[in-house]
């Protein structure tokens, strides 16, 4: 028995033999200790295990909801930006084949009536748009844009 204690603390193998040979260098508190290790059929973790592991993991689940939002707000704004890139593309794009057409540019308010300023169906323009800007919003997140009129040398530009 003696040998599977052994084996149980050092992971190393011993013959019974040398299991006797040790056994009488210990005293009768170690040969105790060892027989109720040896004896003791108790399987699981303890009530103090488990709560322990149950706070580590409340930790980990905080942080990590904490780094979850960060990162829901940081792409939030992301999108908005990149939407403002997206009117900048379009008001360019309209401005330019305005100049290249046959009647070229006359004045501000006929590019932006040509312009297409619907981004997605999650963005929402809460005031606006109009020659002026507006509020674009893109869920919870929303977004104050003024918007520079076009001229016969530059396309407008939102801002």
């Amino acid at each position: 028995m003696l040998y599977k204690f052994v084996y149980r603390l050092t992971g190393e193998s011993i013959f019974p033999i040398e299991a006797a040979l040790l056994i009488q260098f210990f005293s009768h508190a170690e040969k105790r200790m060892m027989m109720k290790f040896l004896n003791s059929d108790q399987k699981g973790f303890t009530l103090i295990e488990f709560i322990s592991i149950m706070v580590i993991m409340g930790v980990l689940a905080s942080v990590a909801v904490k780094r979850f939002d960060q990162l829901s707000g940081g792409a939030t704004d992301r999108v908005l930006r990149d939407g403002v890139k997206e009117l900048n593309t379009r008001e360019s794009l309209i401005w330019t084949d305005i100049k290249l057409s046959s009647a070229n540019w006359a004045n501000d308010a006929e590019v932006f009536s040509r312009m297409d300023t619907g981004l997605g169906p999650d963005f929402n323009w809460a005031a606006g748009p109009n020659a002026a800007g507006g509020i674009l919003s893109f869920r919870d997140q929303s977004i104050a844009l003024n918007r520079i009129a076009s001229t016969n040398s530059s396309a407008g530009k939102w801002q």
